[in-house]
C-alpha cells in the first residue's frame, strides 16, 4: 500500500484556542485547558477535497506538569460521508516511530471501502515531534542519518562514534524535550484528540510501530478503546533492540524460501538449479562486490549494500529479478572506480513508516531524529551501555544470520541516550482488537503478531498465508473484508483465521 504525496499550505494552519477556565476548574481538571479546545478547522490544501480539513492543537509537553511548556499536534479529518450511519472517529497512524500521519485520511483513506468512510470521520495526526507537530531536529548530516551500518572490525570504532555523535547532537539541540517524546505521551495526545473531538471512545487503525502505539493506548485508556485494527504487529515485549534483531532472524527463512523459488525457475533466471546453487551465486556476488562495487544502472553496490536489501527477499519474484540483473551487471565488468557506492536504486529498502513523499517546513532530519527520540526514550534501559557488547552481539549474529544479523545487532544511538520520562508500558490486557499479519513480512515478522495477539487477550488474528511485504491493508481481499466487517459491525471473527494468497507466482 503506497501513501501518496501531500502538498499542504501549512502556513494556513492556525492553532486552536481554549476557553479561559477558572483557577478552581484547572485545579480540579489540569487537562481541561487542552481537552476543551475548539479546533479551528481550515482546508488543508488546494489539491485535495475541501472536506479534508486541518487544525493544530496544544498539548502539554510534560503531562506531569500540564501547566508548563506546550507542544503542537497537527491533526486532520475527513468527515463521515453519512451523518445517519456515522459511528465516530477512526484515528490513523502510519508507523515509525517517526512517521507523519496527518495526510493519511486522503492518502490511505482513498483506499478504504465506502462502508468504512460512511461510518467514520477519518482522523490523521502527526505524532509529537514529527512532521508539523513541533518537529524535532538534531541537525544531523546525511551520513549521520544513515542507519544501515553492518559490522566490520575496521569500521566498528567509526560506528561507535556515529552512535555517540547522534545522541550528543540530539541532546544538544533538543535538551530536556527529548525525555517527553515517548509512546505513552503520544497515547495521551491521542486521548486529548478524542476529547477535543467530543468522542467517548476512539477507533483506530495503526500500521507497524503504530500497532504498538495502539496497544499502549488500549492499556492506558481501556474504557475509551473502541474498534482497533493493528496491521503488521510488533512484539510488544521486544519493542526496542529486539525489534531490530527480529528482522535479522526472520531474514534467513525468507532468504531460504527465495532460493527454493528461484531454483525452480533456473531456465528463466539462470541463478542455480538447486537452492544451494542459488545461495552460492548470491554470496559470490556479495564477495565480488566487496572487492569491486557492481554498477547496476548507475548505482554502485558493495557486498554490504547488497546485503542491506534483506527486505527484498520477502518478495521472491522481485528479488530474483534484481539478483539476476546484478549478476549480469557483474559479468559485464562495468565497475565504476572513484564513485561512492549508493544503495538508493535498490528495489526495496528496509521498510519504514508509511509517509508522504514531501512535507514543507519540516527539518530534513526530522524523520530520523524523531525515530531515535521516541525509540530511545521508550526503551533506553533495554540497550547495553558497553560498546563491546554490541561488537560481540554483531559478530555472533552475523554468524547466525549471515544476511543481516550484524546490521541489526550493531551499535545504535540508544546506547548513549538519556532515559525517557517514565518506564515503558507492559502490554497485557483484554482488548477486542483485530490483528492482520503477512506470513512473509520482513519488518514485523509473524512471531511478533502472535506475541501481540497473546498480550491482547480477546483479540483475533488474521494471517495471510504466503502474504509478502510489509503491511496487509489493501493487498488481500480476504483480510480487508474481515477488517471492514469488524470496523462497520464490531464483529470479530469467531476464531483466528488464515487467508490465502497466490504463492506460486
Amino acid at each position: 500500500m503506497a501513501v501518496g504525496a501531500v502538498t499542504a499550505f501549512l502556513s494556513a494552519l492556525t492553532p486552536a484556542t481554549a476557553p479561559a477556565g477558572s483557577e478552581a476548574s484547572v485545579a480540579k481538571d489540569p487537562l481541561r485547558q487542552y481537552t476543551q479546545q475548539t479546533p479551528r478547522w481550515q482546508r488543508c490544501d488546494a489539491k485535495n477535497p475541501a472536506t479534508y480539513q486541518c487544525a493544530t492543537l496544544k498539548v502539554p509537553l510534560d503531562y506531569g506538569n500540564p501547566g508548563g511548556k506546550k507542544t503542537d499536534i497537527a491533526i486532520s479529518r475527513l468527515k463521515a460521508s453519512s451523518a445517519k450511519e456515522r459511528r465516530g472517529v477512526l484515528l490513523l497512524n502510519p508507523g515509525g516511530p517517526g512517521g507523519p500521519g496527518r495526510d493519511l485520511p486522503v492518502s490511505v483513506g482513498a483506499e478504504f471501502p465506502e462502508e468504512v468512510k460512511r461510518r467514520y470521520d477519518l482522523i490523521g495526526f502527526d505524532p509529537r515531534g514529527v512532521g508539523q507537530s513541533s518537529p524535532v531536529s538534531c541537525g544531523l548530516t546525511g551520513d549521520e542519518q544513515d542507519m544501515e551500518r553492518p559490522y566490520r572490525t575496521g569500521t566498528f570504532a567509526k560506528d561507535v562514534k556515529w552512535a555517540r555523535t547522534v545522541a550528543a547532537k540530539c541532546q544538544a539541540e533538543e535538551g530536556d524535550r527529548l525525555r517527553h517524546l515517548t509512546t505513552r505521551n503520544t497515547a495521551r495526545d491521542m486521548d486529548v484528540i478524542r476529547a477535543v473531538l467530543g468522542e467517548k471512545k476512539i477507533s483506530y487503525l495503526g500500521f507497524s510501530y503504530g500497532t504498538y502505539l495502539g496497544a499502549v493506548y488500549a492499556r492506558m485508556f481501556p474504557r475509551r478503546t473502541d474498534r482497533f485494527v493493528l496491521d503488521s504487529a510488533a512484539d510488544p515485549a521486544r519493542y526496542g533492540r529486539g525489534m531490530f534483531q527480529a528482522m535479522g532472524e526472520r531474514a534467513e527463512p525468507a532468504f531460504r524460501r527465495w532460493s527454493e523459488w528461484t531454483a525452480r525457475r533456473h531456465t528463466t533466471y539462470e541463478l542455480g538449479r538447486t537452492p544451494a546453487e542459488v545461495r552460492t551465486t548470491f554470496w559470490d556476488l556479495v564477495a565480488q562486490a566487496d572487492r569491486t562495487p557492481i554498477d547496476r544502472g548507475g548505482t554502485l553496490f558493495t557486498g554490504d549494500t547488497i546485503r542491506a536489501q534483506r527486505a527484498t527477499f520477502s518478495r521472491v519474484q522481485k528479488a530474483t529479478t534484481w539478483v539476476a540483473e546484478l549478476k549480469k551487471a557483474a559479468e559485464s565488468k562495468k565497475a565504476a572506480e572513484g564513485r561512492k557506492p549508493d544503495p538508493s536504486g535498490a528495489p526495496e529498502p528496509v521498510p519504514g513508516p508509511l509517509r508522504p513523499e514531501s512535507a514543507r517546513d519540516v527539518p530534513p532530519d526530522n524523520e530520523t531524529a524523531s525515530a531515535w527520540a521516541v525509540l530511545c526514550a521508550d526503551t533506553r534501559t533495554s540497550w547495553p551501555r558497553d560498546p563491546e557488547q554490541y561488537r560481540r552481539d554483531a559478530i555472533r549474529d552475523k554468524a547466525r544470520y549471515p544476511l543481516s544479523g550484524d546490521f541489526e545487532s550493531n551499535i545504535k544511538p540508544c546506547a548513549f541516550w538519556k532515559p525517557g520520562s517514565e518506564p515503558r508500558t507492559t502490554v497485557t490486557n483484554r482488548v477486542r482488537a483485530l490483528i492482520l499479519q503477512n506470513e512473509w513480512d520482513p519488518a514485523t515478522p509473524p512471531a511478533g503478531g502472535r506475541a501481540m495477539h497473546r498480550a491482547l487477550r480477546g483479540s483475533r488474528m488474521v494471517t495471510v498465508a504466503g502474504g509478502e511485504g510489509h503491511i496487509v491493508n489493501g493487498t488481500n481481499s480476504c483480510a480487508d473484508k474481515r477488517a471492514t466487517v469488524y470496523l462497520t459491525t464490531g464483529r470479530l471473527p469467531a476464531k483466528d483465521l488464515t487467508c490465502r494468497t497466490h504463492d506460486g507466482l
